[in-house]
């Protein structure tokens, strides 16, 4: 059997028609139909039909549909515009007026605002429960719950979820399960192993690998897709033609690129764990997470992202001392995102716009002195160099 490197390469050549060996853009919005009227049905009728019309489906998508659903072992996928175009195109496919949902406490702050906002205005019920506790999960069963929800690991303090808990609880009451797969992606971990039925990513982040483009992925049986598919014909989210071609030459390196991501990170964090400067370190690959042994149990590496809070007297120095880092960094960038080759740091507190806000911060489980890393494939020494500079700059 190919190996995860020679599929990323070679898997769903026989999408392009050309004799090149790169697959060309298809720039095109519609296709010339086949003289054969019951070829044209077949054509406007297929899921991810990659000859009918562009929101139905495009060559390169299919392409990248196939590597997809190889890397998470699941039948079929199906390409957004974006990875809250996938999630919620997803989850509206699965839910209506007068089912339940049951998310985990900790999400994708977009995430968040479907669940807590969009979902109850249309008559559905939301429960939240705390996603490192098994019990809180079937607690919160109820006999018209649709949907169960998980990220894992949480964005942006790395909780996990126990995913082989979760997937037997859903097929033991027929309820359909979900995963945001973003952060830790495919090669480090993969849902439907454990049972979850719907992957979904942020294909911006680490399948695309480089900051340049915009997209989102659902991954499930031949099935879940269908319906996905045919509800996002009526919601629009299609992926353009440009961004799903850049998307498949990130692929192409996705194996290189998370070798040297999960390297990188797994040393940085360590390191910032003796530094006089850090209070604390949260990442999975640590043995000091307090969920090491699940994230040991169900993930082969621990991807790119961390948390470091830095230390500080009171909530208004460490916020001046994480201000300090950031304007001190040469190498990390301060920028939103995550996932790219290039290694990236932010202030969740003032990028929610919470900084002052205490309590919200308690409720997302970060502080003033909080900072998120995306690590990328930068030379770790030169890493470890940046960071340490930047510290040195704390008065």
């Amino acid at each position: 059997m190919e190996q995860t490197e020679t599929k990323l390469i070679h898997t769903g050549k026989e999408f392009n028609i050309t004799p090149s060996v790169t697959p060309p853009i298809f720039q095109t919005s519609t296709y010339f139909a086949p003289d054969n009227a019951d070829d044209y049905i077949k054509l406007a009728n297929t899921t991810n039909s990659p000859w009918f019309y562009h929101r139905y489906g495009n060559p390169v998508h299919s392409q990248v549909i196939a590597i997809l659903a190889s890397l998470e072992g699941t039948e079929s996928a199906l390409l957004a515009s974006s990875g809250m175009g996938a999630i919620s195109t997803a989850v509206l496919a699965v839910v209506r007026q007068g089912d339940h949902v049951i998310v985990q406490r900790s999400h994708y702050a977009a995430a968040n605002q479907l669940f807590h906002d969009l979902l109850p205005a249309f008559g559905i019920e939301v429960s939240i429960v705390e996603q490192s506790d098994n019990q809180s999960f079937e607690n919160a069963l109820r006999p018209n719950t649709r949907l169960i929800y998980l990220e894992t690991p949480s964005n942006p303090i790395l909780t996990l979820t126990d995913l082989e808990f979760v997937g037997q609880l859903g097929k033991k009451h027929g309820i359909t399960t979900m995963c945001d797969n973003t952060f830790a992606s495919p090669l480090n971990q993969r849902p439907h192993d454990y049972g979850i039925d719907i992957v979904v990513h942020s294909a911006t982040k680490y399948l695309g690998g480089h900051s340049d483009l915009t997209a989102g992925a659902v991954c499930a049986s031949h099935e879940w897709i269908t319906k996905i598919w045919r509800r996002m014909l009526i919601l629009g989210a299609s992926l353009s033609s440009f961004d799903s071609w850049l998307l498949l030459k990130g692929l192409r390196t996705l194996s290189l690129r998370m070798n040297q991501i999960n390297q990188n990170a797994s040393e940085l964090a360590v390191w910032l764990e003796q530094h006089p400067q850090v209070r604390n370190v949260i990442y999975c690959g640590l043995p000091s997470h307090p969920q090491y042994e699940l994230a040991k149990k169900q993930m082969k590496g621990f991807s790119g992202m961390l948390c470091m809070e830095v230390t500080g007297e009171t909530p208004e120095k460490q916020l001046e001392n994480a201000q300090t880092v950031l304007n001190h960094v040469r190498i990390f960038a301060n920028a939103t995102s995550l996932g790219g080759v290039e290694s990236l740091i932010v202030h969740p507190a003032s990028m929610w716009g919470i900084k002052d806000f205490p309590d919200k911060q308690q409720q997302i489980g970060i502080n003033n002195g909080t900072l998120r890393i995306s690590v990328g494939i930068e030379n770790i020494q030169d890493l470890i160099a940046d960071l340490d500079q930047a510290f040195k700059a704390i008065n």
